[in-house]
């Protein structure tokens, strides 16, 4: 018997995931069409009048998803999560995330956050918690993590090879509403755990005005980087290490464009309730870039 459809709702309408997302769920004749679900209902939600990619954009998006795939705009996120299967929470301002999530998490829908989950650890704790509590199927990460060309090279590793360290890079432009790495440097650090996996345990991080640079050290010794450019080019990828051999990875010019992998991921939870990330490594995530800021300003090391 085929499974119906998943009718899938959207939160936040102030970026452009919301309209790229649209186009490979509601598009069968995108060259990356996802089957299992569409794009129905959304709310815009409040654009941040201190964020100029929040209140500048989310008019031009809001009027796509209407026009182009006929999306029904919600008044609340109440009203999004109680005619959903499942929802993306795609505010481009962490800061809103925990609030929002507060008003869906009771309805016990899956729910993607998109990146990143929040800005502390506090507020990430606490949506976790939630989560629990109602029984919320839920995953957050940047689209980055899932990017074909290092999937390529860690499944080519797997053959008895050990990863003893990585270096990722990419642009990093600095916004004050997001500080430090979280706006994003979160997406080379999300690349860096999908190599490396959890247990950092110190990060360091040198800055000035052209680029930050953050040694973390794992526990098992192994040492990993995060190289983010504001001057230079701004493409992505990695240098993963072996025990054998290192092997690079080309995010940004690979065919297969990042959200298509991400949001496969994304339609298997919101189908089967299975994550594709430990929740324990999303919330160290948190935290290492919150250490990451410390040391940004201090210019010590500082302890996960």
């Amino acid at each position: 018997m085929s499974i119906p459809p998943l009718k899938i709702g959207i939160i936040g309408l102030d970026t452009s995931h919301v309209t790229e997302f649209t186009a490979i769920l509601n598009d069968p004749q995108h060259p990356h069409h996802i089957e299992g679900g569409t794009i129905q209902v959304a709310y815009p939600g409040v654009p941040s009048s201190d964020f100029e990619l929040s209140y500048g954009r989310i008019q031009g998006f809001t009027d796509e998803l209407v026009r182009d795939y006929q999306v029904r705009l919600a008044h609340s996120e109440e009203e999004v999560a109680e005619e959903c299967d499942a929802i993306l929470l795609e505010s481009v301002d962490a800061r809103v995330h925990l609030e929002q999530f507060k008003r869906i998490a009771p309805y016990g829908k899956p729910v993607f956050v998109d990146k990143p989950l929040a800005l502390s650890t506090r507020e990430a704790t606490e949506m976790f918690e939630l989560a629990e509590k109602y029984r919320v199927p839920f995953m957050s990460c940047s689209s980055l993590r899932f990017g074909e060309a290092l999937s390529e090279q860690l499944q080519e590793m797997k053959q008895g090879e050990s990863i003893i360290g990585a270096d990722c890079y990419g642009p990093m432009a600095i916004e004050p509403t997001q500080p430090g790495l979280f706006w994003y440097g979160v997406h080379m650090v999300e690349m860096l755990y999908r190599v490396l996996g959890k247990g950092c345990v110190s990060v360091r991080t040198f800055t000035n005005d052209d680029f930050d640079f953050v040694i973390g050290t794992w526990a098992d010794g192994r040492i990993g980087t995060v190289r983010g450019n504001r001057k230079g080019n701004y493409k992505f990828g990695a240098l993963v290490h072996g025990d054998k051999s290192t092997r690079y990875a080309n995010l940004s010019d690979h065919p297969k464009p990042f959200y298509v992998s991400m949001l496969e991921k994304v339609m298997h939870l919101f189908q089967t309730g299975e994550a594709a990330i430990d929740h324990e490594e999303t919330w160290e995530i948190i935290r290492f870039m919150e250490c990451a800021n410390m040391s940004r300003e201090t210019g010590t090391a500082v302890r996960l």
